[in-house]
């Protein structure tokens, strides 16, 4: 046992991964070099290559330049997906003429292995070429018709029929979220035109093209850059890693078509159960959360549900949209949770924001700043004394404040006044926080200590449960702080 790895290494074989892929990434540079290059960075790639080698051997291959007029993306599709090869980038980032491949094995005949791949790879690129220029005889609206024959899901029908859903959709959804009039236009055409590419030759062939082909082949028919970028950025992200939509309209229309996706396969009843997600709406949720937490969009979920549901083939009953919902929003909590909020900052948050990820994030922020002061706890006692004696009141009372006789829930109740009366729509939770450590614990603590609130007058106890009820109900709509450790 303890010659193996000697011997191992004696035969050019490198036991250890992280060995291999640092040998390798060293040899993809100097071969590279060799060409006033350097090797694209792929970090998946590399890891993959790694794991398919014992004995990393790299080479360099060239190509006709010719081939080079086809758009990059398909030619590092070519090369990295389906070969396995590292493309080689100038200084600038372009493509040169030149592609890395690592043999498995030592440098005995290199030359017909580099011979024999440099065939594979040019069939391979003459293969794009021809779809790419069969492609590109029509505009790429004319492919829509192509779209009918090509099922989204048999009870929700083609992907044209998913694509007219979104024709209306995607505006709707770039309405929401604040897009102008001009905008909403170029996300109605973008709608049009998205799933166009799916009945191309080329995305037939090589289907990780979709939306990058619906790209370029929209900016070959005449349509402006804004509706081929929303073409090409409405898939986004498609994984972890990825980039997000930057542009508004692609971000409206990546938005609609996941909700679409959402809303209409959890109503016919195929929502992911264990590892069986065929539709990828675990992924489709995560990117729905994703975007709207980075980019920091006020918007409601169950909402943009409710407009793809309306738009749908089939009826979407309250209860598949209250399960679609409660299954974004156990995406959010996990995204919350892997960014370091306590657990019970992220229950207390999503139990009144899980309906709008950006929204709570920001409450999630305030709220884990606050907990971790000295002040929060007697913060917490004060207010959770209110929450506590209301809390088995089924019924709602109405607050009379010339009843209040007491000095000390005269007080309690101008210190609610004021407080409430200062809260908007915009006032973000530790401001709120900050009101109830400041105005509010003191009077809460006199109240409790001078006044009866479940005395026998029913008039004056129901005032007064009026008075607490009104006090508990300030953090509505910001986190339900009975779900914090402490209260």
């Amino acid at each position: 046992a303890a010659d193996y790895r000697p011997l191992l290494a004696e035969h050019g074989i490198l036991l250890d991964a992280d060995e291999r892929r640092e040998t390798i990434r060293a040899q993809l540079a100097a071969a590279a070099a060799e060409v006033g290059g350097r090797p694209a960075d792929d970090p998946a790639l590399l890891d993959e290559v790694t794991n398919l080698v014992e004995q990393p051997t790299t080479f360099l291959g060239a190509f006709d330049e010719s081939h080079l007029a086809l758009p990059a993306p398909v030619l590092t599709t070519v090369m990295k997906k389906h070969q396995r090869y590292f493309p080689v980038l100038d200084e600038a980032g372009n493509l040169m003429p030149y592609f890395l491949g690592v043999r498995n094995g030592g440098t005995a005949h290199l030359d017909r292995v580099r011979a024999g791949n440099e065939g594979v790879v040019i069939a391979r690129f003459a293969d794009a070429a021809f779809f790419f220029k069969a492609d590109t005889t029509r505009k790429l609206e004319d492919f829509l018709p192509r779209l009918d024959t090509l099922t989204f899901q048999e009870k929700l029908g083609s992907m044209l029929d998913k694509t007219r859903r979104l024709e209306t959709l995607a505006p709707r959804i770039g309405e929401m979220v604040g897009l102008s009039p001009a905008e909403r236009e170029t996300v109605a055409r973008a709608a049009r035109l998205c799933k166009a590419d799916l009945a191309t030759q080329m995305v037939v062939e090589f289907t990780s093209l979709q939306g990058v082909m619906g790209y370029e082949y929209a900016l070959r028919s005449g349509e402006p850059e804004a509706v081929a970028l929303a073409i090409r950025e409405h898939y986004l992200p498609a994984g972890a890693g990825d980039p997000l939509p930057a542009t508004r309209p692609g971000l409206a229309l990546s938005l609609a078509n996941r909700l679409d996706s959402l809303a209409g396969l959890f109503a016919v009843g195929l929502a992911p159960s264990g590892s069986a997600d065929p539709f990828a709406l675990r992924r489709d949720a995560l990117g729905l959360v994703q975007i709207l937490l980075e980019k920091g969009i006020d918007f409601s979920v169950r909402k943009g549900l409710e407009e793809a549901a309306a738009r749908m083939p089939v009826p979407v009953t309250g209860e598949s949209l209250d399960e679609t919902a409660a299954f974004v929003r156990r995406r959010l909590e996990g995204l919350l949770r892997e960014r370091g909020f306590p657990f019970d900052v992220v229950a207390a948050v999503l139990a009144e924001r899980g309906d709008n990820p950006a929204l709570a994030l920001a409450a999630a922020t305030d709220l884990a700043e606050a907990v971790q002061q000295d002040w929060w706890q007697t913060t917490l006692d004060a207010y959770a004394r209110c929450v506590r004696i209301v809390r088995p009141i089924a019924e709602r009372h109405t607050l009379h404040p010339d009843l209040l006789r007491e000095p000390a829930a005269r007080a309690l109740y101008r210190a609610w006044e004021s407080v409430h009366a200062r809260l908007t729509p915009a006032t973000p939770l530790a401001g709120l926080i900050a009101a109830l450590r400041d105005e509010l614990v003191g009077p809460i603590t006199t109240f409790f200590d001078e006044v009866l609130v479940m005395t026998d007058d029913e008039t004056l106890r129901h005032n007064r449960l009026a008075l607490l009820q009104n006090i508990r109900d300030l953090t509505a709509g910001y986190a339900d702080f009975s779900h914090l450790q402490g209260f």
